[in-house]
């Protein structure tokens, strides 16, 4: 773990989700005030996480393997850590109406961390009525989602952080014509900041996963901060590194014993899987024996032709759908032999069809630790929730591998400027 070298760097994590961009930055010594969701198993998960960090930090990470083993209750390990760590993730649905209440218990978490100020704000709104495809669903007009962006402005006028991370699917470059992303640079420059963005892509910066997302990256324009280069992951690995240790399953079993004691080379240089770890959520969702019969076939057309299965390809017998014009590729593969699969996303919480595991034998999609390892979570991160929520969470996180590289070359600006 990178240390701080003066003085913690302090951050609010807004639209926080799980916290895959919160855990990229805690993962290297900045300091969490407050978190803000509105989804209450996402807010569990976030509120597990800082009693991770802080059993890491007091010497009593044993308690949190007693918790993933179930030894011990989620209501006995929150009991382990200062009520004010579990009460700094603050359950609500952000609005105007909201938003002084927010402020307060924000202030209440700076009070309680003796925090005179927030360095960097964090965040994203939700990205859905940005998405591509969530625009050719729907007219975006008067979807309230499209400008969460001004209560993100509220907290930067109210704390005045050094810097900001905003996080968006590509879509936000085009969405309205472009009006959007050209609204909210505006709003960040009205209110003291320059402002920088770039699209970019995980699967550059150790994720195995090709996942796009436009990163914003604002300084107040009295600081010497600017938009950081990224260092590329020089060395490649394949998807197969994701799976080759996890025990193989059949649809609706679940397993808790790693299949090898050896941690491969990615899995040990991320950080995904340490020799403490205990393996959690490693379970597969039931699927039918019709749907079985199509991952043989999207499987062995990959291994044979490296070619997706189309729809349209399926024997009759085994389709369902009418519609055999659009949404073809809608049973893929993850490709083990390839450096970067595709892109997950909370669809996965729905059907896994679009995730199917490469082993022919097990013939499934993938379990819950196998779609939180292409996001890059490590086997530490325990998501609360059913199965379907914790799938959702993946799908809707930002890679923490990806959060790490920007946190890391974040921390050297504010070490130079301290």
């Amino acid at each position: 773990m990178c240390s701080l070298k003066k003085k913690s760097i302090t951050y609010l994590d807004l639209f926080a989700g799980a916290g895959g961009l919160s855990e990229g930055f805690a993962s290297v010594g900045y300091q969490p005030i407050a978190h803000v969701e509105m989804d209450i198993n996402a807010c569990n998960t976030l509120k597990t996480r800082e009693c991770y960090y802080y059993l890491q930090k007091t010497g009593l990470s044993c308690k949190y393997i007693d918790y993933l083993q179930k030894r011990i209750t989620r209501e006995e390990l929150y009991k382990m850590v200062p009520k004010r760590i579990i009460d700094s993730v603050i359950c609500e649905i952000m609005s105007d109406e909201s938003m002084p209440s927010i402020f307060e218990r924000i202030d209440a978490a700076m009070s309680f961390r003796k925090a005179k100020n927030i360095d960097l704000i964090l965040g994203g709104p939700p990205c859905q009525a940005y998405s591509m495809v969530g625009r050719s669903r729907k007219n975006m007009e008067g979807d309230p989602r499209n400008t969460l962006y001004k209560l993100y402005f509220q907290a930067l006028e109210r704390y005045k952080p050094t810097m900001f991370v905003f996080e968006n699917v590509p879509g936000l470059l085009t969405a309205g014509g472009g009006s959007y992303l050209s609204e909210i640079i505006s709003g960040f420059r009205e209110r003291g900041y320059e402002v920088e963005n770039h699209v970019l892509n995980a699967a550059e910066y150790g994720v195995l996963q090709n996942r796009r997302r436009i990163i914003l990256i604002g300084w107040r324009k009295e600081s010497s901060h600017y938009y950081p280069v990224l260092s590329e992951n020089s060395k490649c690995y394949k998807v197969a590194s994701l799976f080759e240790d996890l025990p193989a399953l059949i649809p609706g079993e679940e397993k808790h014993e790693y299949d090898s004691k050896t941690i491969n080379e990615y899995l040990q240089c991320t950080g995904i899987r340490k020799t403490t770890d205990v393996l959690t959520w490693h379970v597969a969702r039931k699927n039918l024996e019709r749907d079985r019969e199509i991952y043989r076939l999207a499987i062995r057309e990959w291994e044979s032709n490296h070619k997706r299965l189309v729809y349209t390809d399926i024997p009759a017998t085994l389709a369902t759908h009418n519609n055999k014009s659009s949404f073809l590729d809608r049973f893929k593969v993850v490709a083990s032999d390839l450096y970067a699969t595709h892109t997950m996303v909370a669809h996965i919480s729905k059907d896994g069809h679009y995730y199917i595991h490469p082993d022919i034998k097990q013939a499934r999609s993938i379990s819950v630790r196998e779609a939180a390892r292409i996001q890059s979570f490590p086997d530490d991160f325990f998501f609360e929730g059913p199965r379907t929520s914790a799938f959702r969470q993946i799908g809707n996180a930002v890679p923490p591998l990806l959060a790490k590289k920007i946190a890391k070359a974040l921390l050297e600006q504010f070490n130079e400027e301290n």
